[in-house]
Parts: structure tokens; sequence; C-alpha cells
């Protein structure tokens, strides 16, 4: 009876994990097309707009990967990004009721995805958040970079409870 019971709470948190990643990806998908689609529709590629002191809205293409690496790497940055992904959805398979790793697997999938679709279907990714000596960024961008730092924290913390308490003799 235990046992059934653990194996129904076991398949109801994978079931759960994979429908937190998946509403995750989605929002994170949405908004940073949205946010893409606007900038692309009301400005010109070079354009700023001050909007604050140290924050701009630009128009700027972008071939590389985050931060304008391996800039105008075309398929090299296409292998790494799919590898990439494949490597996070497999690790994420393997753990879907992992405590918390719904989170970081939704904002990388959704960024790496957002950003896809850019390249895709244009051959560069539109960033337009400029801050100073920084490369300009987009919503995908962050999600992605909000997402290393949460599986770091998932990873991290899992691997501290499943290690041994140290005994004192």
């Amino acid at each position: 009876m235990a046992v059934a019971a653990r194996t129904d709470r076991s398949s109801s948190s994978r079931v759960s994990g994979y429908a937190r990643a998946a509403a995750v990806l989605a929002c994170v998908l949405v908004l940073d097309q949205v946010t893409k689609h606007a900038v692309e529709s009301g400005m010109r590629i070079g354009q700023v707009h001050k909007l604050i002191p140290g924050l701009e809205l630009v128009d700027i293409r972008n071939t590389g990967v985050a931060f304008s690496l391996f800039s105008g790497g075309g398929t090299i940055v296409l292998v790494i990004t799919l590898a990439a992904l494949g490597v996070l959805t497999c690790y994420f398979a393997l753990r879907p009721a992992r405590r918390l790793l719904w989170l970081p697997t939704g904002l990388l999938l959704g960024g790496a995805i957002g950003n896809l679709i850019d390249r895709i279907r244009e051959g560069a990714v539109t960033d337009f958040i400029k801050l100073p000596h920084w490369p300009a960024f987009n919503v995908a961008d962050m999600a992605i970079t909000f997402g290393v730092i949460v599986l770091l924290y998932t990873i991290e913390t899992g691997s501290r409870r499943a290690a041994p308490e140290a005994v004192d003799d």
C-alpha cells in the first residue's frame, strides 16, 4: 500500500514537473516574441531611445549567442544551441520530479527556443535592452541567464541533500 502511494505521488510529481516547465517555457516564449515584435515593428534597426539614465531601448540584430559571442557563427551557433537543448531535455526527463528543476528547464528552453525562432526566421536575434558597458540583450537572454543560475542552485542543493551526513565519533 505504501509503495503504491509513493508511486502515485512520484507519478503526480513527474507530471506536475512537466506541466510547470511547459508553463514557464510558454510564458517566456510568448513574452520574448511579443517584445521582439513590438521593437521590430516600432523601431528601425540601429535606432536608440533613452528610457531612463542607464537604460536604453535599441533595435539591434545579433548573429551570435549570448552577449554576441560567436557573432556570425551561423551553423556552429545552431549546433551548440541544439546540443544544449538536447542535454537539458535529457537531464530533466531523467529527473522531472526533482525539486525546482522545472523552473530552470522552462526558463532555459523558453529562452533558447525564443532566440532559435529568430535565427531560423531572420538569421539573427533581435536584442533591445541596453545597459551601459554591456551588450544589448532581450527577454530570452534574461530567461537563459536566470535559468543557468537557478539550474546551478538546483543542482548544488540537490547534491548537498544526496551527500551522506558526516558522523562525529
